[in-house]
């Protein structure tokens, strides 16, 4: 038995050590500030938020038009960098011009999907491929914690059946190693979750103080989320496009209520809107190959899949949009799902 211990002592801080190095490995990066208002945007708030920005400009000088009932018409077509030129694209490809479907088809485009590989790039946003990982290492920590105790309880019976002579119990022996792996565990999974890294979140406060005095439409956004968007009609607009993929929310009785109309830096969360994307250059044409796999449905664009960095919810390509794994990705630069899109 004493043998047992010390083999559970040394598993145990191996598999702690192991987990410990590799969270702090998958978040650590040169860093560095951010570059302007769209990686603000999605540090903030994911590509969602990236769209939502594009829009609040282009919407404010004139050279969009957004009325009810979220209906998007082209004033001038004039785009000023590529989030923008990807909206005023995607808006030529969909003559329906409905907002949500143009916010879902601009989170998928290349031009989105590349703020999120640069910042991933410069540690200031993990990617979700490598989030999952991470996610399922302190999962299997926590579970065999969780599975040993039970087991060393029956160990601990065996052993003053065979040798009823007072001892320490081998379950208080194995206790602290076991507490210890369960905490780590725990811990290493609540860091995990977070897509955006402390050197993000530094990023985007220097950013802020640095240029939150600007009373610019789309940095607004980008800074606070749609409850800054000067235009209350936009703001309607882009609050019901942001629901329309968004889950249903349930009150205290069991019953659906909708998404609230006031909004804090945590939008993506609040209306499900996609804060995942999958940074890698591998395709999902095979529903999941590579580096960054699309698990359920997910979009493609250029060779990154946009795994629920194109709905609400934290789903997958949206309720209605998947690229399922006999879909092909499209290169193009429109950057569409060949699948069934909504």
């Amino acid at each position: 038995m004493n043998l047992l211990v010390v083999l559970v002592y040394l598993v145990g801080a191996a598999a702690i050590a192991l987990v410990i190095a590799r969270v702090v490995r998958t978040r650590s990066g040169p860093g560095g500030p951010v570059h302007d208002r769209y990686e603000v945007a999605f540090l903030n708030g994911g590509p969602a938020r990236v769209v939502d920005t594009a829009l609040a400009a282009l919407q404010a000088d004139g050279r969009i038009a957004i009325g009810g009932p979220g209906i998007v018409a082209v004033v001038r077509p004039t785009g000023y960098d590529p989030v923008e030129r990807a909206v005023l694209q995607e808006l030529a490809a969909a003559p329906h011009g409905a907002l949500h479907h143009l916010r879902l088809g601009v989170m998928r485009h290349p031009a989105v999907q590349e703020i999120g590989n640069g910042l991933a790039a410069r540690g200031l946003v993990v990617e979700p491929a490598t989030r999952r990982t991470t996610s399922r290492w302190c999962g299997v920590l926590g579970l065999t914690a969780f599975a040993l105790f039970p087991v060393s309880i029956v160990l601990t019976v065996v052993d003053f059946a065979a040798d009823p002579d007072f001892r320490l119990p081998f379950v208080v022996k194995v206790l602290p190693v076991l507490f210890a792996a369960g905490i780590t565990a725990i811990v290493c999974a609540s860091i995990t979750a977070k897509q955006v890294t402390s050197a993000g979140r530094r990023a985007v406060f220097a950013y802020g103080r640095e240029h939150g005095h600007l009373a610019d439409a789309g940095l607004l956004v980008a800074l606070h989320g749609l409850r800054a968007v000067p235009d209350p009609v936009l703001r309607e607009q882009l609050v019901a496009a942001a629901r329309f993929y968004g889950p249903p929310r349930r009150n205290g009785r069991g019953g659906r209520r909708p998404s609230p109309s006031h909004f804090s830096s945590s939008d993506a969360v609040a209306l499900g809107v996609a804060t995942e994307w999958c940074a890698g250059s591998s395709s999902c044409g095979d529903g999941g190959g590579g580096g960054s796999s699309c698990s359920g449905g997910s979009s493609c664009s250029s060779g990154s899949c946009s795994s629920g960095s194109c709905s609400g919810g934290g789903s997958s390509c949206g309720s209605s949009s998947s690229c399922s794994s006999s879909s092909s990705c499209s290169s193009s630069s429109s950057s569409s799902c060949s699948s069934s899109s909504s």
